[in-house]
């Protein structure tokens, strides 16, 4: 009896131990299997005493303290526990979303009870905790809930000022009295945030700045007047549709106008700056005071975007001057390295101007421009100034780029760059260092291995500490039954190399020809191909895996790779034609590997990804058998003004360019199998672009698979199972359309196209 109860017990375990190795939907999409740790938000002292962060409490259920940690010792000290948090008509503790600390450490601004304003949750309430009474003080009076933005300590912590449905409020926290600074603010004045598409591709949210003196505050206004809106509906949510306006301007129409102005803490008149130009068919796309209370800086950018002026602008006169430009035959980027030093006579600035992404150093009146970081490579971002040590620290990766490395150069520019971080660590390393450049949080990630954080000492890059080890996960993730990731490289003649890699079947047999998925994105807007962690999209390329295929990513030319300015800018004016060109090419190339069964070639995308796929399917349908296209742009015309025009021009200037690069022109090609996906509450690329898309698929009476997600907006997760539903249907037209597993023999592969 014992030894059956042992052997059952064994058989179970080996159940067990085999369903862990297997992966599955459920478990990916329904499940916290592969849940990773969180570590913060963290807040680096100003005083250089440690840093904060948020953790659990053993106290209080659902509550998390706040505490601070002595990097050098590890010494622990709870500044607020969670019971201090609980308010009085509650027995939990608020939410803490995000959390700020005045400049003398004695106020904590807490943000809760948040609410999503188009891609995060930027609206909500705020509370100052005082650290020496415990006392928590409400901010914005008789305000409704949910309704404050962005609210920030003045310098000397007295006051705060935070954006209330488009208008500025300034309030006194000695006497709670709130004076409103603005009283324009409607749907279409938007003062201190922004319009819908300055958010969405300038990154823009949080639009108004203290003064270094806390006397002043600058901010952006925006007059939508004139953009038109875009009309999604709704029919679910009531017995009668409804329709919800979106202020949107596609390419080539009407964009807001923008300027900047300057006003007083104690009210009075706005004093805005003179920059010339109209103000509609030109941007401000960047805006801080500029190391001193007198003067702001303005990065100030012409419509096409290929011609960037930095700008000071006079506090008290608004009058602007340009200090310097930057000029691109394609686009400019904006930059948000943008840091003053040397007591605000200089500033940092990125540029591609000798065809790679370099760092310079420039006069405050623009007439000294200094390279100081000279060579054939891209720096990625400046993480910090060490102005006491005279150190830049930023990061690269010169040979490799789908990796990330920690670098250091002397201010001066003089002696050769110097790289932190260790040659183990190959993969994706970045950075959040301390502002006295001793310190960093370090997160390292590979295509195989999920994150790690450690806190680091610099720059001898000593590991001092584990602050998120991410133990469990790693478990899971090595217990899993894999091949890991390979990387690649194809070449596809006149000198082009792209950057690839695949993931194999775990019982990849080189002898046998196994079905090909590719997962494409291939828009300027990002790198699919990186040696990085990619959550739950690389669990289920793992799952695909498993269940035989073999999985790959390729990046073409005009993806953000560090791989120089021509790389990066050659598509111009060609966004989908080039780039499927270059796809093409590839998938030719790869095609013929002995271990590729030719005849089935799949593809997927999301959003530039989706239109990729629309154009493989439809101007390469010799080559690609399967494609799921989700939320795509069909129609470039239906796109926003200042991600189209950036990397198209205008569409009276190129309306050639924008018919060839857009999917829908070539959908009458449709040979293979299509499943569209999209989201009807689509506020980013609009539902729009399905319909008018299967009008002309109709048109050409061509049969393909369509879903639409109710109300579901560009990332369709909204709703209860949302994204398991997705995913399933992904899979299961996958494996009916391109069904998985070798098949033997070498002769399965078809003769290569002559075309």
């Amino acid at each position: 009896m014992v030894a059956l109860l042992l052997l059952v017990a064994q058989s179970h375990l080996s159940a067990q131990t085999a369903d862990s190795a297997l992966l599955t939907l459920d478990r990916i999409f329904n499940s916290r299997d592969f849940s990773s740790e969180f570590f913060g938000p963290a807040r680096w002292l100003e005083n250089g005493s440690g840093y904060t962060a948020l953790e659990r409490s053993a106290e209080v259920q659902r509550g998390r303290d706040i505490v601070r940690y002595d990097p050098q010792s590890g010494r622990r000290d709870i500044l607020v526990s969670a019971q201090k948090l609980v308010l009085a008509d509650s027995d939990t503790a608020m939410a803490i979303t995000d959390y700020h600390w005045s400049n003398d450490g004695q106020r904590l601004l807490i943000f809760t009870n948040t609410q999503r304003v188009w891609r995060q949750n930027t609206r909500g309430d705020y509370r100052v905790l005082y650290l020496a009474t415990g006392e928590l003080q409400k901010l914005g009076g008789e305000a409704k809930p949910s309704t404050l933005m962005f609210a920030k300590f003045s310098p000397n912590g007295g006051r705060v000022a935070y954006v209330r449905e488009n208008n500025i409020y300034v309030e006194n926290l000695v006497d709670q009295k709130i004076l409103q600074l603005t009283h324009d603010g409607s749907r279409t004045i938007i003062n201190g945030t922004f319009d819908w598409v300055y958010e969405e591709e300038f990154g823009l949210r949080d639009g108004f700045r203290w003064s270094p003196d806390g006397n002043r505050i600058a901010y952006w206004q925006l007059d939508a007047a004139g953009v038109r809106d875009f009309l999604m509906i709704n029919n679910t949510d009531s017995l009668y549709s409804f329709t919800i306006p979106v202020q949107y301007p596609k390419a080539g129409t009407t964009n807001s106008a923008c300027r900047v102005g300057v006003v007083g803490v104690n009210g009075g008149e706005t004093r805005w700056m003179e920059v010339a130009g109209d103000s509609r068919n030109n941007y401000i796309a960047r805006m801080e005071w500029a190391a001193s209370s007198d003067e702001i800086i303005l990065q100030h950018l012409n419509r096409l975007q290929n011609t960037l002026q930095i700008m000071l602008g006079e506090a008290t006169t608004g009058r602007v001057r340009a200090v310097f430009t930057d000029k691109d035959e394609a686009w400019v980027e904006v930059v948000d390295d943008l840091q003053w030093f040397d007591n605000g006579k200089q500033f940092t600035w990125v540029s591609e101007a000798d065809g790679w992404r370099h760092v310079y150093l420039i006069s405050r009146d623009g007439k000294s421009v200094r390279l100081i970081t000279p060579g054939a490579f891209d720096v990625e971002n400046i993480v910090c100034i060490d102005e006491k040590g005279g150190w830049l620290y930023y990061t690269a990766s010169p040979e490799n780029p789908t990796q990330r490395y920690l670098y250091r150069m002397r201010m001066d520019g003089k002696g050769k760059a110097e790289r932190l971080t260790p040659a183990a660590l190959s993969g994706t390393n970045a950075y959040n260092v301390s502002p006295d450049a001793r310190w960093a949080f370090h997160t390292h990630s590979t295509i195989n291995t999920p994150p790690v954080t450690k806190l680091v000492r610099l720059p001898q890059h000593e590991a001092v500490r584990e602050l998120m080890s991410n133990k469990v996960l790693h478990a899971r993730i090595s217990g899993i039954k894999q091949q890991p990731a390979e990387f690649f490289r194809v070449n596809i003649g006149n000198g082009v190399e792209l950057d690839g890699w695949m993931i194999k079947p775990p019982h990849f047999d080189p002898s046998q020809r196994y079905p090909v998925l590719f997962h494409v994105y291939g828009e300027p807007a990002g790198q699919t191909v990186l040696d990085r962690w990619g959550g739950r999209n690389r669990l289920w390329h793992l799952m695909l895996a498993q269940q035989g295929y073999i999985v790959m990513s390729v990046d073409n030319r005009g993806t953000p790779a560090p791989r120089g300015r021509e790389w990066r800018k050659c598509v111009y004016g060609q966004i989908g034609i080039l780039a499927s060109q270059d796809q093409a090419a590839a998938c030719r190339v790869i095609r013929r590997w002995p271990f590729v069964d030719s005849t089935r070639i799949a593809i997927w995308g999301w959003s530039g990804g989706g239109s990729m796929t629309l154009n493989m399917l439809f101007r390469h349908p010799e080559i690609y058998h399967t494609g799921m296209s989700v939320a795509p742009v069909a129609d470039q015309r239906y796109y926003d003004t200042i991600y189209q025009e950036r990397y198209m021009g205008l569409p009276k200037d190129n309306a050639l360019g924008y018919k060839n690069g857009s999917p829908i022109t070539f959908a009458e090609n449709l040979k293979g199998n299509l499943l569209l996906v999209h989201g009807t509450g689509d506020d980013n690329v609009h539902y729009q672009n399905a319909e008018a898309l299967i009008n002309t698929l109709v048109k050409a009476n061509k049969p393909f698979t369509m879903m639409s997600y109710p109300n579901r907006s560009h990332g369709i997760n909204e709703g209860r199972n949302t994204s398991l539903h997705l995913y399933e249907l992904l899979t299961r037209y996958l494996r009916e359309k391109t069904p998985p597993g070798p098949a033997s023999g070498r002769a399965s592969a078809t003769k290569e196209p002559s075309s």
